[in-house]
């Protein structure tokens, strides 16, 4: 049983799900856990920040770990749901509307963070954020149909 922080008065606990043994991602967070946090905390090859959002999946229960560009205003942090553009969202989507909290690690530190999905014009001021901070996120959103879904990670009470 992994104990993460604690959120809401109660800690974000559970398994760690298996990460593939061929993706990307998989190397992204061990190299990020092997260091503490001062490693892998760029986007593979790109040099762009990146932080790991943990979450808890919707069908398993176990905890998920995604690295995501980081977007960071006053403490807050946003999850974009590009999936490059795909015409689905990604898994993680669902999981963050099922169950909010989350937690972030950001280079060696890590947060507990309760997430919201955004709307309106609170959604387009964070959007320009998120292309401002990567810029192919104009592009996925041409590529695709639906909305790409925004999350604010605010920082739990």
């Amino acid at each position: 049983m992994v104990r993460i922080g604690t959120l809401l008065g109660m800690p974000l606990e559970g398994e760690f799900a298996e990460l593939d043994p061929r993706d990307w991602v998989r190397q992204q967070i061990e190299t990020w856990e092997r260091s503490g946090g001062t490693e892998g905390t760029t986007l593979r090859d790109t040099g762009l920040p990146c932080v790991i959002v943990v979450n808890r999946g919707v069908r398993s229960g176990q905890l998920r770990r995604t690295p995501l560009m980081r977007v960071e205003q006053e403490g807050s942090y946003l999850a974009v749901g590009s999936k490059g553009g795909a015409p689905e969202n990604p898994a993680w989507v669902a999981n963050l509307r099922a169950d909010p909290k989350v937690e972030v690690w950001d280079g060696p530190a890590r947060g507990d963070y309760v997430s919201r999905e955004l709307e309106g014009d609170e959604r387009a001021s964070w959007w320009e954020r998120a292309v401002a901070a990567f810029p192919p996120y104009a592009d996925y959103q041409k590529r695709t149909e639906r909305l790409i879904p925004v999350f604010v990670l605010e920082p739990a009470a």
